[in-house]
């Protein structure tokens, strides 16, 4: 199967599950929760590689990873509605799909609020002053409040790659590497 077609694939499996978990939230007035609780496993999985390995590999039956995030969920604090669906997502082999599903969240969320999402893709964890920094900067921008998903990866080196709607800034440091060895050899 080409790349895009699993892409896609992927993409529709996060946005049914994240409106259903989003229209769930509603009825309960949870979306804060929900969200925190959201966050609360991305970082869990930015930071254990055994977690990611654990979510994205087929070679884990349906009930270890069950078992497995009900632990982790358990462990980290999240209850409620974000336990229950990690546990079906575990249950539906759909596991692999968490992080777009995650991101779906926060972007039906965003939208509810009347926000924007940024996606920033960052070296090292911002602190809460670049952040707010960050925030400032994207609204002058945009005109409109900004929420920002960050993803943590150390491959950029340096610098961010900050994505808001089509638009992507890139000023990473892998980026300029990359564009400074091409022009050196052209010059060569």
């Amino acid at each position: 199967m080409p790349v895009a077609d699993t892409s896609q694939l992927i993409s529709g499996v996060a946005e049914r599950y994240a409106s259903s978990l989003f229209e769930l939230a509603l009825e309960s007035g949870a979306i804060d929760k929900v969200g925190a609780d959201l966050d609360r496993f991305q970082a869990l999985l930015d930071e254990s590689e055994d977690l990611r390995r654990l979510v994205a590999s087929p070679v884990f039956t349906a009930e270890e990873q069950l078992n497995a995030v009900s632990a982790v969920a358990a462990k980290a604090g999240i209850d409620g509605l974000v336990a229950n669906f990690l546990k079906v997502v575990a249950g539906n082999r759909r596991l692999f799909a968490v992080p777009g599903m995650i991101r779906a969240y926060r972007q039906i969320a965003a939208d509810h609020r009347g926000e924007i999402t940024a996606e920033v893709t960052t070296a090292h964890a911002l602190t809460k002053e670049q952040e707010t920094e960050l925030k400032s900067a994207l609204k002058g921008v945009t005109g409109k409040d900004v929420t920002i998903a960050v993803t943590i990866d150390p491959a950029i080196l340096g610098g961010l790659i900050v994505k808001v709607g089509s638009r992507q800034i890139d000023t990473s440091l892998r980026t300029k590497l990359s564009t400074l060895k091409l022009a050196l050899k052209e010059v060569g």
